[in-house]
């Protein structure tokens, strides 16, 4: 991130035609959902490979060209069509510059991909709700709404109220807009930039509604705040940030209530007046999905009660752990590559984190690693529970509690028992579970009972370890060599998901009753328990070979 001071972000020039491209976007059709998720998953995956491997980068660009050749025939908007072209150009060349830069482009891309679903799915609502269903399924997925939110949505699109829908869209864009900005700092920094490209890529979708806000959102002050960020002219970028997040606060508040049955906003807020066109920055403004003006369907989530920063330092925070519980549930089901994609959007979301949060001793830390533990190979479940922990142990810090050590420990260990040391070690373990088996038969034989209910029993004991050191092992070799068959081998360990507990409580149960057999018994043939000693009968061994038992 020092490096970012330096760097000159000559993407950023792309971002105020971007917004034009934006304001000009249109609606019609139904878009292909099938190529929309594929470019979506390839554009993130490429903004998670930047500045990490190239040719993974370049390959996920490959793919969302790819996805976007499928996905043209169904955008209507050809100027949507020549953003989205130019945004992925842009981006191939930004990866010859820095990763920062090529991770704005794509966060565009996804703004304009997120505005084009948004209208297209409002003017098939507004026709036949009906086959609208699968398009509010993926647009509550874009914009991050619960399940609560989705049912809620779904709920307003059987009812026909389709004011209502664009309403509950539009008021989570509105947040993300203001956690966005919350989080943009005023300094030339990779995260500041990050964080600025988000909040632009938000406002194209509140953009018909930012002049509910007063003063009104515009696009021109994007505009200003990209142009000062990249020439360093960071204190009228303070002036600029400050406008903006007032702007942002004031359209979360004058659209906390939800549109009327006839459209119009409950209060009638300055939203239920404004007009169909508008023209920031000299550009024409796109027309809402319905023919009707846009502010008709205006957002809002809740009444703001705080400062914008404060707002979105908590949704910051909670994006956190949510892709953490992602990432914990994609380990656990022995999917490491999803649980890594998890994981690679926890970083950004803790840049909207409380300010005392991010100044906690250890906050730079921890995102590094985060950014470790998440790009290693054979991800286990234990390593993102051992992040989960970190970051409880970082709030804790931040609201003046003491930590755990336990919890340090846990990521400590992580950090460096893991990935390849972790498959190797526990292969050799896996291994060494042989010797003392084998050393017990050699010793005692295997003609006395009681040894060979003593001899299961070690070996029900070592099962777990032998399991998870095989194939924990071949799931890492799967993961390093992109062999999906072996990928899904840690699956089998029995330290991988909940039903291994059982599992591994129904091996101990059964060896500890297989050691009580053969212990108890041969405290019975010594003459420890019971009526003296008892002697087994066994078949007349070779004159080299004899039982301890038959010695003592």
């Amino acid at each position: 991130m020092n490096r970012s001071r330096t760097v000159r972000f000559s993407g950023a020039a792309a971002a105020p035609a971007f917004l034009t491209l934006a304001l000009l976007s249109g609606a019609a059709g139904a878009q292909n959902l099938g190529a929309y998720g594929a470019l979506a998953q390839s554009l993130d995956a490429a903004a998670q490979s930047s500045g990490q491997n190239a040719v993974a980068t370049l390959n996920a660009l490959d793919r969302a060209g790819a996805a976007l050749d499928r996905l043209v025939p169904t955008l209507n908007n050809p100027t949507v069509v020549t953003g989205l072209r130019d945004t992925l150009d842009a981006a191939r060349a930004a990866q010859a510059r820095t990763p920062a830069e090529l991770q704005a482009q794509l966060l565009l891309a996804r703004g304009l991909m997120r505005r084009s679903l948004y209208d297209q799915t409002v003017t098939v609502l507004a026709v036949s709700p009906a086959n609208a269903a699968d398009r509010l399924r993926v647009l509550a997925r874009e914009f991050g709404l619960d399940a609560a939110g989705t049912q809620a949505l779904q709920t307003d699109a059987r009812a026909g109220q389709v004011s209502r829908v664009a309403w509950r869209l539009q008021r989570e864009g509105a947040a993300r807009l203001s956690s966005a900005l919350g989080s943009v700092t005023p300094t030339r920094s990779a995260a500041s930039y990050l964080a600025l490209a988000r909040a632009t890529s938000w406002f194209t979708v509140v953009q018909d509604a930012g002049r509910a806000a007063q003063p009104p959102l515009e696009t021109a002050q994007f505009n200003t705040a990209l142009t000062q960020l990249t020439s360093g002219d960071l204190n009228a970028l303070g002036t600029s940030l400050a406008g903006l997040r007032r702007s942002a606060a004031s359209l979360r508040g004058a659209l906390v209530s939800p549109p009327s049955a006839t459209g119009a906003p409950a209060g009638q807020t300055p939203a239920a007046q404004t007009p169909t066109e508008q023209t920031p920055a000299g550009q024409a403004a796109a027309p809402s999905a319905t023919g009707t003006p846009a502010a008709q369907t205006p957002t809002a989530q809740t009444p703001v009660t705080g400062t914008p920063a404060a707002t979105a330092g908590s949704g910051g925070l909670a994006t956190a752990y949510a892709g953490l519980g992602r990432a914990l549930t994609a380990a656990g089901h022995g999917d490491p590559e999803a649980a890594r994609a998890a994981l690679a959007d926890v970083g950004p979301a803790l840049a909207g984190a409380p300010a005392a949060l991010r100044g906690a001793p250890g906050f730079d830390s921890y995102l590094g690693d985060v950014q470790t533990i998440g790009s290693r190979a054979g991800l286990r479940p234990d390593d993102v529970q051992a992040l989960i922990a970190g970051l409880g142990a970082l709030e804790r810090r931040a609201d003046g509690q003491g930590t755990s050590l336990l919890d340090r420990w846990s990521l400590g260990t992580s950090q460096w028992l893991g990935g390849a040391v972790r498959a190797l070690l526990g292969l050799l373990l896996a291994l060494a579970c042989a010797a003392p088996l084998y050393l017990l038969q050699l010793a005692f034989g295997g003609r006395n009972p009681y040894w060979r209910a003593i001899s299961a029993a070690l070996a029900l004991l070592l099962l777990p370890t032998f399991l998870d050191g095989v194939f924990g092992f071949l799931g890492w070799l799967g993961d390093l060599t992109g062999l999906g068959l072996l990928r899904g081998a840690s699956n089998l360990t029995l330290s991988q998901a909940p039903y291994g507990l059982g599992l591994h409580g129904l091996l101990v149960a059964l060896a500890l009753g297989l050691a009580t057999y053969g212990f108890r018994g041969l405290c019975v043939q010594f003459g420890l328990l019971g009526g003296g000693r008892t002697k087994v009968q066994t078949p007349v061994a070779a004159p080299t070979s004899l039982d301890w038992d038959e010695e003592v």
